[in-house]
């Protein structure tokens, strides 16, 4: 029989509409708001990077306005394969996904010097080569302990932290960096966000990201901080047309693609343990890890099909979840669905481009700054023995330190320069290498004569 709580409410019937449960659906009125927060955290980077790529291969204005679109739509259709699952594919977690920034250094030399379709063919290839190591991760399990996993999702949320203060000041390369009312802007978002986060109940204290967000947007409304021609400038209607731009393939622009992807693989492996670690204070299954890496590179492949480029979870969404504590995935699937619109209604799109920077920063820097807490706490279950103590110094030296001197790895290539510059890939690979090198347990010598 079911049981009952002091109100007379089946227990059953509350836990599959609540925000806290993985597979809850919660009431619309409670989950579109929720969802709608978790595309306002990650709506900038995802068209930042056509708009980076476009640039730099000094495509019309209208091509790029049409890969922004892509963007989007793909974006959206992602989040619903990784959120919702399709067979063996999806994480079924609230994971959301976009564009990634970690192919940016290696896409734009291809786009600049092979043109936009050989771009989009490595891509493609770099999608199979991630959707194949997410088939066989069961396999390679082993490589992934909790200290490795663990000092991932910290060292994620540390390199993540310098962007959140970057969004703060303006965003990167804006005139007015670090401007008064851009820093006004971002500290009445964080001030908010946290009141509502830490005294606020329910719905209040779990859409605080969201009251920040529009907070700050009314504010700096009032103040004219909002260019609004973009938004009466935009379409209303804007279908999906596939191989627009086309597919070319070149084993030189292929190669370094296939490679940063198959790493890339350790990233996307960090947000899915940081996800449930940081929601669910547990590990990730098999089926979680092998099906979320899966959805990564197939949704990548679909992406350059669509005229986008490779697709992977936004690590600011792993830190929303950290902050909210709401673990439905249906909740991430309406933001999915939410971002597909945006990409089908330009007008909608363009609303959401209109924050300023400053007031996406005053969010994501708790997010960021959770993502590391939940790296923490994960780290607090394991043994701080001298083994674990070494693996996790070493590789957040390599990922905080070698991103900041470049001049030590200047003399090599592009694509490894590109490769060592995110921090996180390095960091990883010292992980994973040492947690296989060093001794499982401590040597023991005898006292000297």
């Amino acid at each position: 029989m079911p049981t009952h709580d002091s109100s007379g409410n089946t227990l059953e019937s509350a836990s599959v509409r609540s925000t806290h449960d993985v597979n809850a659906m919660p009431p619309l009125g409670r989950a579109i708001p929720l969802g709608l927060q978790h595309v306002l955290a990650m709506f900038v980077g995802n068209v930042t990077v056509p708009i980076i790529i476009a640039g730099a291969a000094d495509l019309p204005a209208d091509q790029t306005a049409f890969m922004i679109q892509a963007a989007m739509f793909v974006a959206g259709v992602a989040t619903l394969v990784q959120s919702l699952g399709i067979g063996p594919i999806g994480a079924r977690l609230p994971i959301v996904m976009g564009t990634s920034f970690g192919f940016v250094p290696v896409l734009i030399p291809i786009a600049v010097g092979m043109g936009l379709p050989a771009a989009l063919g490595a891509a493609l290839c770099g999608g199979v080569a991630m959707a194949l190591v997410g088939m066989f991760l069961p396999v390679f399990r082993f490589l992934f302990p909790p200290v490795v996993t663990g000092t991932f999702v910290v060292m994620l949320g540390t390199l993540l932290m310098p962007v959140g203060f970057a969004y703060w000041g303006g965003g990167f390369g804006a005139a007015d960096f670090g401007a008064t009312h851009h820093l006004l802007l971002g500290a009445l978002v964080l001030v908010v966000t946290l009141g509502l986060h830490q005294y606020g109940r329910g719905i209040w204290s779990e859409a605080a990201p969201l009251i920040g967000l529009i907070t700050g947007y009314v504010v700096a409304t009032m103040f004219g901080y909002i260019d609004f021609s973009t938004i009466g400038d935009a379409d209303w209607l804007s279908l999906p047309v596939p191989l627009t731009i086309g597919l070319e393939f070149h084993l030189a622009a292929i190669l370094p693609v296939v490679l940063l992807a198959v790493v890339t693989c350790a990233e996307s492996i960090g947000d899915i343990v940081g996800t449930t670690a940081g929601g669910m204070d547990r590990e990730p299954t098999h089926k979680e890890l092998s099906g979320g890496v899966m959805a990564d590179g197939l949704s990548s492949v679909f992406a350059a099909i669509f005229n986008a480029f490779p697709q992977i979870s936004f690590s600011q969404n792993v830190g929303m979840v950290a902050l909210t504590g709401v673990v439905s995935r249906y909740v991430v699937a309406i933001g999915g669905a939410f971002l597909l619109l945006a990409g089908l209604i330009p007008k909608l799109g363009a609303i959401v481009s209109s924050i300023p920077n400053s007031v996406l920063g005053g969010a994501v820097l708790i997010m960021f700054g959770m993502i590391a807490s939940a790296g923490i706490k994960m780290l607090s279950h394991i043994d701080f023995n001298k083994r674990n103590m070494v693996i996790i110094g070493v590789s957040l030296s390599a990922a905080v330190g070698l991103p900041a001197q470049e001049g030590l790895y200047a003399n090599l290539s592009d694509n490894l320069q590109a490769i060592i510059e995110s921090g996180l890939i390095p960091g990883a690979l010292f992980a994973i290498v040492l947690n296989l090198v060093l001794p499982k347990a401590d040597r023991v010598f005898r006292d000297s004569v």
